[in-house]
C-alpha cells in the first residue's frame, strides 16, 4: 500500500520582538564618547598597530586583546557605496545611500548612511556619492549613545 504524503504547511508571520542587550565594555565606551563628546574612537591592536572602527575587544587578525583607544576624525573617504531606490522594511524612505567609510585615522571601514545631497536622479547621484568622495559626520543635537547619533555623513563638497 502506498504511503500517503503529508502536506507541509507554510505559515506566514511577522515577528516583532523587542529586546535589550548589553553593548559590552568596548562598544559602551565607544557609544558614550559619541553621546557625550561627539567624538569617534577607534581601538589600536598592540601587535599589528591597526586602528579598528568600529572598535572591538580583540584584533581578529592577531587574536590579541585591544585596549589602546585612539580618536579618529569624523571625516573620511567613501570606500564603497550603494544608492537604494527600493523600499525595505526598517530602512528609510528611498532614495538613500549606504557606504563603507574610511575615517581619517582608522584602518578599517565604518558602515553608515550618506546624506545631505539629492539622490532622486541616479544619473546625478552617482557623481555626488561615489568611491573617493570625502564625507563628514552630521551629528544629532540630542544624542543617545547609538550609531544613529550620527544622522549621516555628508559629502564635504555639498552645500
Amino acid at each position: 500500500m502506498a504511503e500517503k504524503k503529508e502536506e507541509f504547511i507554510k505559515v506566514k508571520a511577522n515577528w516583532n520582538i523587542p529586546f535589550t542587550h548589553s553593548a559590552g565594555k568596548c562598544a559602551s565606551h565607544f557609544f558614550q564618547e559619541m553621546r557625550e563628546k561627539k567624538r569617534i574612537l577607534g581601538i589600536r591592536c598592540p601587535k599589528c598597530q591597526r586602528v579598528m572602527l568600529p572598535p572591538r575587544s580583540f584584533c581578529e587578525r592577531c587574536f590579541v586583546a585591544t585596549t589602546d583607544w585612539v580618536p579618529v576624525k569624523d571625516e573620511g573617504v567613501v570606500e564603497s557605496v550603494s544608492i537604494n531606490y527600493m523600499e525595505y522594511t526598517g530602512m528609510p524612505k528611498p532614495p538613500y545611500a549606504i557606504a563603507f567609510i574610511r575615517l581619517d585615522g582608522s584602518d578599517s571601514n565604518l558602515m553608515h548612511f550618506v546624506g545631505g545631497v539629492d539622490l532622486s536622479d541616479w544619473k546625478k547621484a552617482k557623481d555626488l556619492v561615489k568611491i573617493g568622495t570625502r564625507v563628514k559626520a552630521v551629528w544629532k543635537e540630542e544624542r543617545e549613545g547609538r550609531m544613529t547619533d550620527i544622522m549621516y555623513f555628508k559629502p564635504v563638497s555639498a552645500k
